[in-house]
């Protein structure tokens, strides 16, 4: 069965989210396979909000290894404090870059790639994953994106962590 998305493109950011967010839950919520799940997430994200990419890097040891995304090509395995993903693992919140040129230590997965956003993803006080959002624009996410992203995290903890 195909599923689908419906936001309406003249909403604002936050009312995009408002819609998006319980659409996410209601297709994911019968689901209990974390690939699928997340595979839809992030289809879901990159579809309805215009990202350049959205994906999870799952923490695999000291790795994080990248999971299901939507977008170009990514780097494979990123480690422990290392790029903006490594550094939201090892400081266990998210993590905004208006310009990723300006970040310490960036890995350049697509030049391409302006501004970033990327949360973790807490299970029994561990993390577990990483959700990475990357932006060809500067200065594209802000405090909005970080307080609904958030919430979708906690959901992703709760609901479909294994």
């Amino acid at each position: 069965m195909a599923e689908s998305i419906t936001i309406d493109p003249t909403l604002g950011k936050a009312e995009k989210y408002t819609a998006l967010l319980p659409q996410i839950y209601a297709l994911t919520e019968n689901e209990n396979d974390m690939i699928a799940n997340l595979a839809n997430i992030a289809a879901a994200l990159k579809e309805a909000m215009g990202f350049f990419w959205v994906g999870f890097y799952l923490v695999k040891g000291n790795q994080l290894v990248l999971g299901p995304f939507q977008g170009p090509v990514a780097c494979t395995r990123i480690d422990f404090g290392k790029g903006v993903c490594g550094y939201a693992w090892q400081m266990r919140q998210t993590v905004l870059v208006p310009d990723v040129e300006q970040f310490p230590g960036h890995i350049a997965c697509s030049t391409l790639s302006k501004s970033e956003i990327v949360v973790p993803v807490i299970k029994d006080n561990q993390v577990t994953m990483v959700l990475d959002v990357d932006s060809d624009q500067l200065n594209n996410f802000d405090t909005t994106d970080q307080y609904f992203l958030e919430q979708l995290a906690c959901w992703i903890a709760e609901k479909i962590c294994m």
